[in-house]
């Protein structure tokens, strides 16, 4: 139950923020917005704006007159304000609660439909510039979450400071030192028979020894005792390079500094910096072939995450969100048809050839694109499944 709420919040906040960006920036350059929805099909509530008021309906299964059952709205009910001005904008909460999308007037998007007239309040009818802001604005909406999660975070937790001895703060579960016996609170004094004086050393001493067995001598209270602990292997970054480390999960002391909101703006940058820069270096080495496809998650990976990361506490959560966030706005900025960027990209290629592309053109990159997402998407499906049950 955990897993299901964490994930529906995570993906919940994140499209919703992302759509949001869009409806704004199409609202300031005077984009009319047909539909914004906050899920996906089929609807349950509506209400839209109009000349005079509102429309609220809610949508259900309803019998139709032949005896067949079908969803649509089974109650509607006016709410009049006669000096109002509507914009005709539906706003939609829909059954499935993973994402949602606005529909803009005039634009070629997942839907394909080519519906465009020219009119002033469709998109291809503004600017280049108007349009790209429009198209971007979802991504600035992440960068923007991203930031201010982590700023929140740093503001409320503080800045954490780790203690360099060799003293176990934690267990990791089902890692060598748990099963072990060791215990919060033991130190470490030798390993090999070498002294272990700081945290540092401990690392020094064990991460070259990947399934390796080593002898550490313990104190506990005011006992000494030797124990034998075969390391696990642990698959790390390092200087931009993956390495096979030994572990045994431990984990050592911290605590967190408090600081003020100028030193939490300027971790939540940091952090958000930091964010994107290991989504550009797990690419670097999917490129280099460090990494294989078959390490990219989808969204069975992304709701495994949200439970544990949900049950570790809310602060592990809004973190993990605001990471999520940073990869969601990169992969939309991408130049890829039916993503942002595509968009974004195909208006600056308007703008340097100084004409417009035809529709069919636009539909027959849009449709090239959305195949390329199909297939990525039925890729890193496979891939959670194949973790699921290996």
């Amino acid at each position: 139950m955990t897993t299901l709420w964490a994930t529906i919040i995570v993906l919940g906040v994140l499209v919703t923020v992302h759509e949001l960006g869009h409806f704004m920036a199409a609202r300031s350059v005077g984009v009319r917005v047909d539909r914004f929805s906050i899920g996906f099909p089929p609807r349950l509530f509506t209400f839209t704006s109009i000349n005079g008021g509102w429309i609220f309906r809610f949508f259900f299964y309803h019998r139709n007159k032949d005896n067949t059952f079908s969803w649509g709205p089974i109650f509607e009910k006016t709410f009049g304000n006669k000096q109002r001005v509507g914009s005709n904008t539906e706003y939609c909460l829909a059954i499935v609660p993973l994402g949602g999308y606005v529909k803009m007037a005039g634009t070629i998007d997942e839907s394909l439909n080519d519906n465009i007239t020219n009119a002033d309040d469709e998109l291809m009818s503004k600017t280049p510039l108007q349009q790209v802001w429009v198209m971007s604005a979802g991504v600035l909406m992440n960068v923007l979450l991203a930031f201010v999660l982590f700023t929140g975070i740093a503001r409320y937790m503080g800045i954490p400071e780790l203690s360099d001895k060799p003293i176990i703060a934690q267990l990791v579960p089902e890692m060598p030192a748990q099963a072990a016996g060791l215990q919060v609170g033991d130190q470490i004094l030798e390993i090999n028979h070498e002294v272990v004086e700081t945290w540092s050393d401990i690392s020094t001493k064990i991460h070259p020894k990947p399934n390796t067995q080593i002898l550490l001598k313990i104190q506990r209270n005011t006992d000494e005792f030797d124990i034998d602990i075969t390391t696990k292997y642990q698959v790390a970054v390092i200087d931009g390079h993956i390495d096979t480390l030994g572990a045994i999960g431990i984990i050592q002391d911290y605590s967190y500094r408090p600081i003020g909101m100028i030193e939490a703006l300027k971790a939540g940058s940091i952090a958000t910096v930091n964010g994107f820069g290991m989504i550009i270096m797990s690419l670097s080495m999917l490129a280099s072939g460090e990494a294989s496809m078959k390490d990219i998650g989808g969204p069975i990976m992304i709701a495994q995450l949200a439970g544990e990361t949900a049950r570790a506490g809310w602060t592990v959560l809004l973190t993990f969100m605001a990471l999520i966030s940073c990869n969601l706005a990169f992969i939309n900025i991408l130049p890829i048809p039916g993503l942002d960027g595509g968009h974004i990209f195909i208006i600056i290629i308007e703008g340097i050839i100084r004409r417009k592309l035809r529709i069919k053109t636009r539909m027959r990159i849009q449709q090239v694109g959305m195949a390329f997402l199909l297939l990525l998407i039925a890729t890193v499906i496979v891939n959670d499944i194949s973790r699921l049950f290996g």
